[in-house]
């Protein structure tokens, strides 16, 4: 095994062992600190890795655990023989004189490591940690192995082959019944037959006499005595009974047997059935059922209001949770399509962890997400509050995720500028609806692409509020346990853990540069200075190079213009300073003016355009003004107020 340390890297190189997948952990110690591996298995590239907080004085640091808070642990790859281990600061923020301005980042025995706080400063002066090796024989499998007789590494006559669990190669292993080196042809120190008769203490039962076999042993019991003469679990030796009486036993002890089991299935299904009732009526109410069943009535002004659905009905829409309903999964949940009786597909999103102590609140945010009817967020049909963690069920959306279609080269090529700039002035409406629209403002709190789904005709909802918070209407901020995607966090709200509507407009840049450039927010991939999607294309835009940064489907020159607005508009959501940003109402109505701006001027093109060709062509064209051909006198009214003629497909 080889290390080469470069910067805040150490290349890890293995050549006849393996780091052990089972025994060691990815580890990283400090606060706002992560660190994380590269490397390739059977030529496919993999990067995994932990993220470290804790607040400004660490006070929130628990020893002992490495759950997240001050320390943090990841398992490692299975068959990784060759990878970059690497730890990173999220901020220089983070450093704080209370805790050292240390980050660590190391692969450890996770037995032979126990965290404490003071690993914060400790750890610097420590220069080794263990770590432990599996090792295998060559590279081939068991089967392959034995076709060479000659390198077949398992020698002795009594053993056996078994692949290895990490990587390639096998190992062997001394028969059932033998002892010693299977790697040995012969001698003392090859697999011998263990002598079960004088090794084991009174392997037999007293009436019974032991006899030794190859890598076996029998009891025989004596005359007048039945059994397999063997101590417990065996059943020794008893004394032999007439063949009559023993059948006679045998059929009134098997009757017996059926009536009690028969009785005790009936009362236990009795049993169970009344538990898992009582289990139900238990999390109901710990969900808050009643409170929202006491809500309901009330909610008269809605036309629509939440529905509580029974866990047979979710299951049976799910068809028992399959594996293959499952639509998507992350570390806190796991989203099912479904399919209810009346037949409308769904999308059942099934939480692993809850809060108790968020309940009322949980229920507030139910009635009122239900009660939201927007175009471009997504609709909360209902919720089942009969399991330990209530799950939630939304209306199903069928074209996947805005983040999928920016990042599968095959999708990205059909997103069109247009279709960009549609989705974005719809997703900037569907927030400034929920910040100054909904009866209590709601900021989203996780703004991001992958959060941003897309129906057939490429229309955006705004999806997932499983991290959003209600704002009463008396503040402006909350105070809140730090949530969010790297990469789209509110560098403001990370620092300070003040939550304002402001955070939504960070995001939301970040999601307004995804859309211009097609890169991800985060890729290790790139140079340093381009990691981190938001900072790049800030520096980028500020320096009028846009042009290097755009995606290559979107830019032909046509565009440039309205494409740098809506880069200046992402510069503005990204300002450090939540002060410094825009609204999301003055995002959505910046955006929807620049579309409208677009269609009209891509109208008079085509005007220009079909009358050139008229003047041009006037034996081959003329101009339609029928109903329905050519242009349609229906007229469409935008958000910003505007009327436009609207062309329909006339098959020229």
């Amino acid at each position: 095994i080889s290390v080469n340390y470069s910067g805040n890297s150490a290349l890890f190189k293995l050549s006849n062992f393996r780091i052990s997948n089972k025994r060691n952990k990815i580890t990283a110690v400090g606060c706002g600190v992560y660190s994380f591996i590269q490397g390739s298995v059977e030529q496919k590239g993999f990067t995994t890795g932990c993220l470290s907080l804790c607040n400004s004085n660490a006070s929130d640091v628990v020893n002992g655990t490495c759950s997240g808070i001050g320390c943090c642990q990841t398992s490692i790859p299975k068959g990784a023989t060759e990878f970059d281990l690497s730890v990173r600061s999220l901020s220089e923020n983070t450093k704080t004189l209370d805790i050292g301005e240390c980050a660590y980042g190391f692969i450890v025995d996770e037995k032979a490591y126990n965290f404490s706080s003071s690993d914060f400063s400790n750890l610097l002066n420590r220069k080794t940690v263990p770590l432990v090796l599996d090792w295998a024989v060559g590279n081939e499998t068991c089967e392959d192995a034995k076709k060479n007789k000659d390198s077949y590494a398992c020698k002795a006559t009594h053993s056996y082959c078994y692949n290895s669990s990490n990587g390639p190669g096998y190992r062997c292993n001394c028969s059932d019944g033998y002892q010693g080196n299977p790697y040995l042809p012969v001698g003392p120190d090859s697999c011998q037959n263990i002598d079960e008769c004088n090794s084991l203490e009174k392997p037999c039962a007293g009436n019974a006499t032991c006899n030794n076999t190859d890598g076996n042993y029998t009891c025989t019991c004596r005359h007048g005595y039945e059994g397999d003469g063997r101590m417990p679990p065996g059943i020794g030796c008893r004394p032999r009974e007439s063949q009559s009486r023993i059948i006679a036993i045998a059929l009134g002890i098997s009757s017996g047997l059926l009536v009690l089991l028969l009785g005790s299935s009936l009362v236990y299904w009795v049993l169970q059935k009344r538990k898992l009732i009582k289990l139900k009526e238990k999390w109901f109410q710990q969900n808050g059922g009643l409170m929202l069943q006491q809500r309901l009535p009330n909610q008269t002004g809605s036309t629509e209001t939440a529905k509580v659905f029974s866990t047979e009905e979710l299951e049976k829409a799910t068809d028992n949770y399959s594996k293959s309903r499952v639509l998507g999964q992350g570390g806190y949940d796991v989203v099912y399509k479904g399919i209810l009786l009346d037949n409308r597909v769904v999308a059942i999103k099934k939480s692993k962890i809850g809060d108790q102590s968020q309940i009322e609140q949980f229920i507030n945010e139910v009635i009122l997400l239900t009660q939201i009817n927007y175009r471009n967020v997504v609709k909360l049909l209902g919720c089942c509050l009969e399991t330990e963690v209530p799950m939630l069920v939304y209306e199903f959306i069928t074209n996947g995720t805005l983040s999928e279609h920016l990042h599968d080269k095959s999708r990205s090529s059909l997103l069109s500028w247009d279709k960009r700039l549609k989705i974005a002035t719809e997703s900037a409406g569907a927030l400034a609806y929920l910040h100054s629209e909904a009866s209590m403002p709601i900021i989203h709190r996780d703004v991001k692409t992958a959060n941003i789904l897309l129906d057939e005709n490429h229309t955006a909802k705004v999806s997932d509020f499983g991290a959003s918070r209600l704002v009463p209407l008396d503040q402006t901020q909350l105070t809140t346990l730090v949530q969010g995607t790297l990469g789209y966090l509110d560098p403001e709200y990370f620092h300070t853990s003040h939550l304002t509507e402001k955070s939504d407009v960070y995001s939301f840049g970040v999601v307004l540069a995804e859309l211009l450039t097609g890169k991800k927010v985060i890729s290790l991939d790139r140079p340093e200075s381009e990691r981190n999607l938001a900072t790049y294309f800030v520096s980028m835009v500020k320096d009028d190079r846009l042009v290097e940064v755009l995606d290559d489907n979107i830019h032909n020159g046509s565009y440039i213009e309205e494409l740098k607005k809506v880069a200046n508009v992402a510069k503005r959501c990204l300002s450090v300073k939540g002060d410094d940003r825009p609204s999301m109402k003055e995002v959505a109505v910046e955006l929807d003016g620049l579309r409208v701006q677009e269609k009209k001027a891509r109208k008079e093109v085509n005007l220009n355009t079909e009358e050139s060709e008229y003047f041009l062509h006037p034996s081959t064209h003329s101009l339609r003004i029928d109903v329905g051909v050519g242009y349609s006198s229906t007229s469409t009214i935008d958000s910003m107020g505007n009327q436009a003629l609207k062309p329909t497909d006339d098959g020229r």
